[in-house]
């Protein structure tokens, strides 16, 4: 989703924790489809195992309880790719949100088709409602078999920029068709 967005705004790109992967990480993934030249900043933190923040953190002998928030990279249009959803938690004592209220950033919220997805996609509107972070607008995500748009859509009455259908694969032509439809409604 983050190629798409960085596509359609021409925007620079940072994700400040990567876990995972060292080599192939979400920065490179998005670099590789995304066709304008724009910056991508390093990740502030970059962790080998694919978990949260705070235990991949503690498989590797990292204390992030009193870590401070990095500052944001210095550009006109940003954006920042989370580390998982709102509420994963960075350590004991630091969620996303926290760092997503602390940088002041509005969020494009993307919610994945699946069963649960409504009850899922409404709980992060109601948390992010209230520490009153701005949402931009929603991204839907996959093969609507469960009727979630309608029901998200109704209930959140947030705008809907975009949809992006159940891909095989991904590809530099298949982020530059999403990113045009985006386009218009993203600014």
């Amino acid at each position: 989703m983050s190629s798409i967005l960085v596509q359609a705004l021409k925007a620079d790109y940072w994700k400040p924790i990567q876990t995972g992967s060292e080599e192939d990480s979400d920065t490179q993934t998005v670099r590789n489809l995304v066709t304008d030249s724009v910056a991508f900043y390093p990740e502030a933190l970059l962790l080998k195992k694919p978990f949260s923040p705070h235990f991949a953190a503690s498989l590797e002998g990292i204390n992030l309880k009193n870590r401070q928030i990095p500052e944001l990279p210095d550009t006109e249009r940003l954006i920042v790719e989370a580390a998982g959803g709102l509420l994963v938690p960075i350590s004991e004592t630091a969620l996303q949100i926290d760092w997503i209220q602390h940088w002041k950033l509005p969020v494009i919220l993307v919610s994945r088709h699946y069963l649960g997805s409504i009850n899922h996609t409404l709980l992060s509107v109601e948390a992010l409602h209230s520490r009153n972070i701005p949402i931009k607008g929603l991204v839907f995500n996959g093969k609507d078999e469960f009727g979630n748009e309608e029901i998200i859509e109704a209930y959140t009455q947030l705008p809907v920029i975009g949809r992006v259908g159940e891909e095989p694969a991904l590809s530099t032509e298949l982020i530059l068709k999403y990113a045009k439809a985006f386009r218009d409604n993203l600014n």
